[in-house]
């Protein structure tokens, strides 16, 4: 194992703890891309409506105003609507597949910092003692964590994508802002 010298105490580096951190990324990535997958089919597939989510969401919640504004508006509704469970199925295979894993990683954690507070429930003690760690936040960590371990280039095809050529260049060097998506 590398170490890297900090103020003179010796330190593993994370990127050379080996390759039981790869298959536990390409684990940890398949399963959170599962759940989202598994969710998104679910509502696409039963009549899903984020109406009465919306507008039941707890007062204590900071968002809860713009959540109910989002509830009384049909517009709004329709976009949602469609964009949770489709966002759900792309975030899903993103990460199933290893393909953009950093944006379907981003959006995941995005859309599962939404649900937190539209579940917010700090109405007593207990609940703000065990309610600040629900399985949303969890979920939050884990998106971050599967993007910071940059789990699609381990058996995901984004490994293949910055490998791929263009005029001669590898396609992540043409265009090295592509390293913010891929991963």
């Amino acid at each position: 194992m590398s170490t890297q010298l900090e103020r003179g105490a010796a330190r593993p580096v994370l990127e050379d703890v080996g390759p039981g951190v790869e298959w536990f990324s390409v684990g940890l990535r398949v399963l959170i891309g599962w759940v989202f997958l598994s969710a998104g089919l679910g509502k696409l597939l039963g009549g899903f409506t984020a109406q009465g989510y919306l507008a039941n969401v707890d007062p204590a919640s900071p968002l809860s105003g713009l959540y109910g504004a989002m509830a009384a508006s049909p517009t709004v509704i329709a976009v949602v609507d469609v964009a949770v469970p489709v966002g759900q199925v792309m975030i899903g295979l993103g990460l199933i597949t290893g393909t953009l894993l950093r944006l379907a990683a981003f959006f995941g954690a995005l859309q599962a910092t939404a649900f937190y507070f539209g579940n917010w429930d700090m109405s007593g003690a207990y609940e703000v003692l065990m309610g600040f760690a629900t399985s949303e936040l969890i979920y939050v960590a884990v998106f971050l964590a599967v993007a910071a371990m940059a789990a699609g280039r381990t058996y995901g095809l984004d490994a293949s994508i910055e490998r791929y050529e263009v005029d001669g260049e590898p396609l992540v060097e043409k265009y090295p802002r592509l390293r913010y998506v891929l991963g």
